[in-house]
């Protein structure tokens, strides 16, 4: 006999969360429902994984246009960080991602340190392209100048790698 089941969570070789399944009575009655990983699939818990389909669908949908919006701001951003340097133009430290969202932050921009993305600190002076990811769909550019703490302005764009 077999039994349909609602996957209230992905399980492997079977299905993703909200999917209808048809598995063994045992399977279903001794591992997938005491685990929570399913309820049976009557009319009254199919509509209640329908609503909450559609809730998290409009949450999604909120929150990428947020991002969206987000990125369109980062997206004029450019930040300017001083940092000792020797006559090499190698940093005595480095700049990493916390550095850069305080300096955003400094600048009335709150990004987390953890979206953005960076394969390795900064060790030398110059002009960086640093990606910000926002969201899983959209992710932004934005430029920052890693110059000596005596300079004013940052420096020709010519230095530096981008990442």
């Amino acid at each position: 006999m077999s039994t349909k089941v609602i996957l209230t969570a992905a399980v492997e070789n079977l299905g993703a969360e909200g999917e209808v399944v048809e598995v063994k009575d045992g399977f279903a009655r001794n591992f997938l429902i005491p685990q929570k990983r399913a309820m049976p699939a009557s009319p009254a818990n199919l509509r209640r994984v329908e609503a909450l389909r559609k809730k998290r669908e409009t949450e999604h949908a909120a929150q990428l246009a947020e991002a969206q919006a987000a990125a369109a701001k980062l997206a004029t951003v450019s930040c300017t960080i001083r940092a000792a340097a020797g006559a090499d133009g190698k940093l005595f430290g480095s700049v990493t991602a916390a550095d850069i969202a305080d300096t955003l932050k400094a600048e009335g921009v709150t990004v987390e340190r953890r979206k953005i993305l960076l394969s390795h600190p900064f060790r030398e002076l110059g002009a960086f392209d640093v990606e910000v990811r926002l969201h899983p769909e959209v992710s932004a550019k934005i430029k920052v100048w890693i110059v000596a703490e005596g300079e004013t302005a940052p420096p020709a764009e010519t230095g530096g790698t981008p990442q």
